[in-house]
């Protein structure tokens, strides 16, 4: 039995999820800290506008790379016994990433004011977009070094990276919110992200693959077509996961109130803290383990192995949260907020297949199965608005989270379907 759980502790998905817990314990406190500063000083308004920023500057955070990130770090895992050709990978990734944060960040600046009409039902808040816009390059170039880090499985830089930013996170929200109140919030939450690349630039240059040269050179067709898989997939994920909460943060406005739109950010914004700890391991170990496995029975293995350890975790984490929900609400936010218990046990469950179906379908991401994750996505994405449609006619807020969990036991059961004979079939 010892030998059994020394075994089981040595193993390298263990070490990740170690690492990962005390960088997510990290970010889960300054989070807390932050929510809680920001909630009082602005009230569930001014966290549903917060919102709004976060899922539309998200859209252009994912644009600005060209939605490559999994793909560098796939290729880069894949090839890392070849300098040369990760190199290739490398410079072509910052011809796509230049491109496309230029168009993103020029989109952003010259319509700064429309942007934050639409967005923020405001034209005060221009040089919040504005701002956003001009930083943008800092944000993609960091994204760009995190995801080779990714690749060449440095689990401890790349997490030690991911703490720094939860501190600046910190700082940023709770000093710009205490002296500017909403605006502040808002300008922290589109500029913390840039800051990052100070302590990843710094933690590079001690890398031995990190060299300028490794990074310009000439345009790659063969790796663009490659990384365009992921590109693919990614913009469609910008294009649907964000837009869909802002149709439905704006429905709920509609049909109930802005300080409900409230409420229910303030529930997203809890699953987001205590499912970091799983979906950031998914990314930092599945991701690069799941591309380099040729074998189906290996991989097989893999994810059983993933089911194993992450299903037990996140019900001991579902139901620590449902059982200290009215503790957490008053920690993180303030008795304003106490409406939202009404919405934890949907929302749990909607949690718990999400992360079920998100081990299946990180196969569709590291094998570059591009046509199917886009088929995919774009349905479950379209259940989810339309189911919440209707159950917020009827159950106003509420429905929100019923729709979320209606939907994510489709899509776990969608990539059962899917991934039918990896699963079952044990050749």
């Amino acid at each position: 039995m010892i030998n059994k759980v020394k075994n089981i502790l040595s193993k390298d998905v263990v070490k990740v999820f170690s690492l990962n817990a005390m960088a997510t314990l990290v970010k889960m406190l300054t989070g807390f800290v932050s929510i809680k500063i920001v909630a009082v000083l602005i009230g569930p308004p001014g966290i549903a506008l917060l919102g709004q920023l976060s899922n539309f500057s998200s859209i252009f955070l994912s644009l600005s790379t060209g939605g490559i990130s999994n793909g560098i770090t796939k290729y880069v895992a894949q090839h890392q016994e070849s300098q040369k050709k990760v190199n290739l990978y490398l410079q072509t990734s910052v011809w796509i990433i230049g491109i496309f944060t230029l168009i993103s960040s020029l989109i952003l600046i010259f319509g700064s004011g429309y942007f934050s009409q639409l967005i923020l039902k405001s034209d005060k808040y221009q040089s919040v977009i504005l701002i956003f816009g001009i930083t943008l390059i800092l944000y993609s170039l960091n994204n760009l070094l995190l995801s080779v880090l990714n690749g060449y499985k440095h689990f401890k830089l790349y997490i030690r990276i991911n703490i720094a930013g939860s501190i600046v996170s910190l700082i940023f929200s709770a000093v710009l919110a205490y002296f500017y109140g909403v605006y502040g919030a808002l300008l922290a939450s589109v500029t913390y992200q840039s800051v990052v690349l100070i302590v990843t630039f710094i933690s590079c240059l001690k890398s031995k693959w990190f060299t300028i040269e490794s990074f310009f050179g000439r345009f790659s067709k063969f790796s663009a077509t490659r990384l365009a898989h992921y590109s693919l997939m990614t913009l469609v994920s910008a294009a649907t996961v964000p837009v869909s909460q802002l149709m439905i943060r704006s429905k709920i406005v509609e049909k109930a109130s802005l300080h409900d739109a409230g409420i229910w950010e303030g529930i997203n914004k809890i699953s987001g803290m205590y499912l970091m700890v799983i979906t950031t391991s998914l990314a930092i170990y599945y991701l690069p383990r799941f591309s380099e496995i040729v074998k189906q029975s290996e991989l097989r293995k893999e994810i059983m192995s993933a089911y194993r350890l992450l299903i037990p975790t996140l019900i001991v984490i579902s139901l620590t949260v449902f059982f200290l929900q009215k503790w957490l609400i008053l920690i993180l936010f303030n008795s304003d907020f106490l409406s939202m218990r009404q919405l934890f046990p949907f929302q749990l469950i909607g949690d718990f297949f999400k992360v079920a179906s998100w081990i299946l379908s990180f196969q569709m991401v590291a094998k570059s199965m591009s046509k199917l994750y886009v088929i995919t996505e774009i349905i479950t994405i379209s259940v989810l608005v339309i189911s919440s449609f209707l159950l917020i006619n009827h159950y106003g807020v509420y429905g929100a989270t019923v729709s979320y969990a209606i939907t994510y036991i489709f899509y776990f059961i969608l990539m059962v379907i899917v991934f039918r004979k990896l699963i079952f079939n044990k050749e």
